[in-house]
């Protein structure tokens, strides 16, 4: 009679144990028929098919039908009812805030200017209140989140969840965000760079999408970059892995916010390709530089062109460092597809070791500005499934 009980106990424990690791892959890539589970886990199809039927059943799944490679396949998501998901992302001139379901599907999302050097205190202010009024609109309540992930286009150090380089972003240094935001909204609240929840969006939901490493450069107001390597984020001790945007690239430049002399950004940074431009082409922003690009402006091309190839050349230096499968280019410059990504590849193409061991591929990112959004949004699914855990 022990014997049996006993063997009942194993099977249910091993059974729980076999949800959990067929949960994790669902969230973690979203949406995933059966068969790629079963490669994704390690399990039996059988087994997969068993535990799918018992997570339907009890509401933690839902599944739909669909077509891959030609044959019927069914789809397996999270449940819609199982809870809120809400990733923002402050940007040197914007706040964006979307709302998901557990399955990733955006339910609304807003986006509201934010002044120039804006400080965290109010921004934090104004995401709290946008958060709620979103809720509200939703039908929802706080309650129902499960969590919410912030990305900061500042290297933030994982230890202490604060900026971790004074001067980058003026007015957040020493601040735990993610503490600040958690007690104003009572949510659990994780932190990371907006470069590297890039990298994130991407490698679970768009170019980077069955890829163990790769290196995600996001060219916008600052240059930075977010790096995977065997399917984890890599931050560094202090946080500052993949900030590119701060190496050396002339040693008798401008200063930089960092405090350094001849950063990338002080060459490709917004501020600096609108100044190269002021002389002829007067005031603009970096949004006319790339709307006058598009349109055939001699000028903003050359412009485009020449930041191209100044990134291009730190990028393919870090890619022999670190040879990932694939490097994906996100961020408002890369609006300019080819005129932009062109000189980053012949670059990455230029540097031998890169050339001679594989065929490095350069990628556009393929969910434009949402990458950040979709990163925060895995982050804060991440950290959700932390919570229930350790509960």
């Amino acid at each position: 009679m022990t014997s049996t009980q006993g063997s009942t106990g194993s099977q249910s424990s091993l059974r729980e144990a076999n949800s959990v690791r067929i949960l994790d892959a669902v969230r973690q890539f979203g949406s995933i028929t059966q068969v790629e589970l079963s490669h994704a886990t390690g399990l039996s199809p059988a087994t997969v098919s068993t535990i799918v039927k018992h997570l339907l059943a009890s509401g933690t799944v839902e599944t739909r039908h669909t077509i891959r490679s030609g044959r019927r396949a069914q789809l397996v998501t999270l449940a819609h009812r199982a809870g809120l998901l809400i990733g923002l992302h402050v940007g040197e001139r914007s706040l964006r805030v979307a709302i998901s379901d557990s399955a990733f599907e955006f339910l609304d999302q807003r986006e509201m200017p934010l002044p120039v050097d804006h400080r965290h205190d109010t921004t934090l202010d104004r995401a709290a209140m946008l958060i709620s009024e979103l809720v509200d609109g939703l039908g929802s309540a706080l309650s129902e989140t499960l969590a919410l992930a912030i990305a900061v286009p500042a290297p933030v150090n994982p230890a202490t969840g604060a900026v971790a380089i004074p001067g980058i972003l003026p007015g957040w240094e020493g601040v735990p965000i993610g503490e600040v935001l958690g007690r104003r909204l009572g949510r659990p609240v994780a932190v990371d760079n907006d470069a590297n929840l890039g990298a994130l969006g991407e490698m679970r939901f768009g170019a980077g999408r069955g890829t163990g490493s790769l290196l995600y450069v996001r060219a916008s107001y600052g240059v930075g970059s977010g790096i995977v390597l065997s399917g984890e984020l890599y931050h560094g001790v202090l946080g500052i892995a993949g900030e590119i945007g701060h190496t050396l690239v002339d040693p008798h430049g401008h200063i930089c916010r960092c405090g350094s002399r001849g950063c990338l950004n002080t060459v490709c940074g917004a501020q600096a390709l609108v100044d190269s431009l002021r002389h002829s082409r007067g005031t603009v922003t970096l949004t006319d530089v790339l709307d006058l690009a598009e349109a055939g402006d001699p000028g903003c091309q050359q412009v485009v062109i020449d930041a191209g190839g100044a990134i291009g050349a730190v990028v393919a230096n870090t890619a022999v460092s670190l040879s990932p499968e694939v490097i994906i280019v996100g961020g408002e410059l890369s609006r300019a597809g080819s005129l932009f990504l062109e000189p980053i590849r012949e670059s990455v193409r230029r540097r031998i070791p890169l050339a001679q061991s594989q065929k490095l591929e350069v990628r556009a990112a393929e969910l434009g500005q949402r990458a950040e959004l979709y990163g925060a949004l895995a982050l804060a699914a991440d950290l959700a499934h932390i919570e229930s855990v350790a509960s």
